[in-house]
């Protein structure tokens, strides 16, 4: 009799072993782009849109190398110590390494870095469980936006609907979402369908080592409390 696939078994060694070595191909990669380029930044995102930051990495790839993923393989590539660190003053970068964080290298002068992570923006449609920026209301009546094929599916919505010689009809106003409230699966799913974005996808720049010239951008976020988070 056969053996199940189920049940057969996997060695952990094996998929350690790929891990780690990952881990070293970007330690490795991390620091050839610190002793490639001469200055470094941190960057926050809220909202991350991978495709869309795919874009903007690209747009710039010949004038830097950025670096999303683990903060601590980023601290440990960089040195979480003065004692450790791979060139002068990386270790202060790496303090900063927390939450949604990455690393951008650069050739770029500071007031071209600021400029364009500044200028970087996308709107896009809210997910489940962001916090609408807005009440969106729909009164009584047609619903002409939509085809009648719709009817069945914005019901499932949760959408007081019914189908009036061939249109959609709101039979009773209903509130999508109410503003600072999270957003439910069916809330998201409608406002998708309206074509409102609540949403940005956004890059802000937390602190830069350029040679020896350490700085803080960000308020709130000065190196003492770093250390004592």
């Amino acid at each position: 009799m056969p053996k199940s696939k189920r049940n057969r078994a996997v060695t952990l060694s094996k998929t350690k072993k790929k891990g780690r070595e990952h881990k070293e191909v970007i330690v490795n990669s991390i620091r050839e782009a610190a002793e490639k380029f001469p200055s470094v930044y941190v960057f926050a995102f809220e909202n991350m849109r991978n495709l869309k930051f795919k874009q903007f990495r690209d747009s710039i790839k010949s004038s830097g190398r950025f670096f999303l993923g683990s903060n601590k393989v980023m601290q440990i590539a960089l040195g979480r110590s003065a004692s450790d660190e791979i060139k002068p003053g990386l270790h202060k970068i790496s303090k900063f390494l927390r939450g949604e964080t990455g690393l951008f290298f650069t050739d770029m002068s500071e007031e071209e870095v600021k400029k364009i992570f500044e200028e970087f923006e996308v709107f896009d449609f809210a997910r489940t469980g962001c916090l609408a920026t807005e009440k969106v209301e729909l009164k009584e009546g047609p619903l002409t936006e939509f085809s009648h094929e719709m009817e069945p599916f914005l019901r499932k919505q949760g959408m007081p609907v019914r189908l009036n010689k061939g249109v959609i009809e709101l039979i009773s106003d209903f509130v999508v979402c109410e503003e600072g409230n999270p957003l439910s699966p069916e809330s998201s799913r409608i406002l998708r369908l309206l074509g409102v974005k609540m949403t940005s996808f956004k890059l802000h720049l937390i602190c830069s080592l350029r040679g020896d010239d350490f700085e803080v951008y960000r308020e709130g976020l000065e190196e003492s409390d770093v250390e004592s988070s």
